[in-house]
């Protein structure tokens, strides 16, 4: 599985983005998806996943109520909508395939080559 992920910009605090995340491959439908951000100087942390079974969805807290991830089997795309965005959630966001439904950086089994997303004050 290949994954490109797009979307990534500049943008005030409280404003919104929608990240791509465009797979090629098979079986992209059996894969659990997920996003994960980096911010200059941090490991990288997990933001969002979906699975592939069911459209199950986890959220870090710090996004629950803001952040939207949705998967599209028949685009092979899965989606991040961010609102309300804020300056904290600035960082090179990055999306994963994964065989099982996890919230570890060492649990994604492929990536995507990130998409910057910086909030300004």
């Amino acid at each position: 599985v290949q994954l490109q992920a797009s979307g990534g910009g500049l943008v005030q605090a409280g404003g919104s983005l929608r990240l791509s995340c465009q797979a090629s491959g098979r079986a992209f439908s059996s894969y659990n998806m997920g996003w994960f951000r980096q911010a200059p100087g941090k490991e990288r942390e997990f933001v969002a996943a979906i699975r592939w079974s069911d459209f199950y969805t986890l959220y870090t807290d710090s996004v629950k109520g803001r952040f939207t991830i949705s998967k599209d089997n028949a685009k092979n795309t899965v989606y991040l909508q961010m609102n309300s965005l804020k300056p904290k959630d600035t960082a090179v966001y990055y999306c994963a395939a994964s065989f099982v439904m996890g919230t570890r950086v060492d649990e994604a089994n492929y990536w995507g080559q990130g998409t910057l997303v910086t909030v300004s004050s």
